[in-house]
């Protein structure tokens, strides 16, 4: 896994988006004590079950590798 240049900036507009479009979808009402990867777990599940991006290997799948993950996810983003 190559980390990406701008991967900070991409992994704080990936829990911004991907909360937004869990809440919009109604599925998740986030509290402000979730931490930070509570946030990114839930995003990462919500995004792989609605088919948005390809799960990981399960035994590839950890805490930097789903952050990796989405903040891909959110650079593709407009």
């Amino acid at each position: 896994m190559k980390k990406m240049k701008n991967e900070k900036e991409m992994v704080k507009k990936a829990i911004t988006e991907g909360m937004k479009y869990g809440v919009e979808r109604g599925v998740v009402e986030f509290e402000p004590t979730d931490s930070q990867a509570d946030k990114i777990e839930y995003i990462y599940r919500l995004l792989v079950h609605d088919k948005i991006i390809q799960p990981l290997p399960n035994d590839q799948i950890s805490q930097l590798s789903m952050k990796h993950r989405i903040a891909i996810w959110a650079s593709k983003l407009k």
